[in-house]
């Protein structure tokens, strides 16, 4: 069953604290195991990798070898499809059109991207992610599926500058379950970006993990944001932003925010 995002208490937990943790452990105590080997390991390699981006990059390595769907959040194949399209699905209700250019910021093993590649005009899908590993499993995608003519561009990068892109070139920009393993610095630096690569009608869409009490992280792979706090960083960079109150209702367990150059994007 997937997670209720608007629940008050799943909304008001603070997962870093012991008492959670405690009380979670006595609710699911199979799953305490896991959770203390993944602990060892993230503590490992935050160790060797200081910075995030190196540090995300070798958990994604990492789970990417045992199950390159597992490594996007996807429990099952069924659910890596479900999510993939419920991300199509919500962008073609809002409007998007096979002559848009897009970019997948995250793209992964193409969860969502394999349907907008399928679905957009040749070589109008954008997709990058930190992950080399998961750009392999990328294109693994792309060729049981048959899309090798639609020719996306699938891009390794280190950083959210979005430097080697062109300015004013995209409808649409997207990001699922990226912004929810990142720190605010990384949030900072893709919304001080994003507004130079869209088109002055175009919008950048991102889900988060949303809270409405004290925001934490845990195990620096999830963190959770007050809605609040994102907007004011989008305004801070001159762009307009709205909670995405129709996303609420899918069964995701993030919310989402829409920012966009203009107050009323296309």
């Amino acid at each position: 069953m997937a997670q209720d995002a608007t629940s008050p208490s799943r909304l008001r937990s603070n997962r870093a604290t012991l008492p959670h943790k405690v009380g979670y452990a006595l609710r699911h105590p199979a799953r305490v195991a896991p959770y203390l080997r993944r602990a060892g390991r993230d503590a490992w390699l935050r160790l060797i990798h200081p910075d995030h981006v190196g540090y995300y990059r070798a958990v994604m390595a990492s789970d990417t070898r045992r199950d390159p769907e597992a490594a996007v959040g996807s429990r099952s194949h069924d659910r890596w499809l479900a999510l993939g399209a419920m991300q199509f699905d919500y962008l073609l209700e809002h409007g998007l059109r096979p002559g848009h250019r897009m970019l997948d910021i995250g793209c992964g093993n193409l969860r969502g991207g394999w349907r907008f590649i399928d679905y957009l005009d040749t070589g109008n899908y954008y997709g990058i992610d930190i992950s080399p590993d998961i750009l392999i499993a990328a294109k693994k995608t792309l060729a049981e599926r048959g899309l090798q003519d639609k020719l996306p561009h699938l891009t390794i990068t280190g950083d959210l500058t979005l430097d080697f892109l062109p300015d004013a070139h995209f409808d649409v920009v997207h990001a699922h379950s990226v912004f929810s393993h990142s720190p605010l610095e990384v949030i900072e630096e893709c919304l001080a970006h994003v507004g130079r690569v869209l088109k002055p009608d175009g919008f950048f869409d991102f889900t988060f993990d949303r809270t409405e009490g004290t925001e934490h992280q845990v195990l620096r792979e999830d963190f959770y944001y007050r809605t609040e706090t994102l907007l004011a960083v989008a305004r801070r960079h001159g762009l307009h932003g709205r909670f995405m109150e129709d996303w609420e209702r899918r069964p995701h367990g993030q919310s989402k925010i829409r920012v966009s150059r203009s107050p009323v994007p296309r």
